[in-house]
């Protein structure tokens, strides 16, 4: 959750500032998370990602993982740093 909840969130919301020559750096600072029901193996899930602060390159958001039926299997908040060199 954390890789597409948080990792393609940022780079998303950096895109204009990414360059060919740039290689970001993201490292999870904290997160919060509940998980309801399992998933199991060759199961499609889907995650959904809200922003909720993008300050200062710092990301938190919220994610939620809902499987093939629509059922909420897990949800929490993430937070992580997006460095750019």
């Amino acid at each position: 959750m954390a890789q597409i909840g948080l990792v393609c969130l940022g780079i998303y919301l950096l895109k204009d500032e990414l360059k060919q020559t740039t290689n970001p750096k993201i490292a999870l600072t904290s997160h919060q998370m509940d998980f309801y029901l399992p998933v199991l193996p060759e199961e499609r899930v889907t995650v959904i990602s809200e922003k909720q602060v993008f300050r200062f390159h710092k990301l938190k958001c919220k994610v939620k993982l809902l499987n093939s039926k629509g059922e909420l299997v897990a949800r929490g908040d993430i937070a992580g740093m997006l460095m750019i060199k």
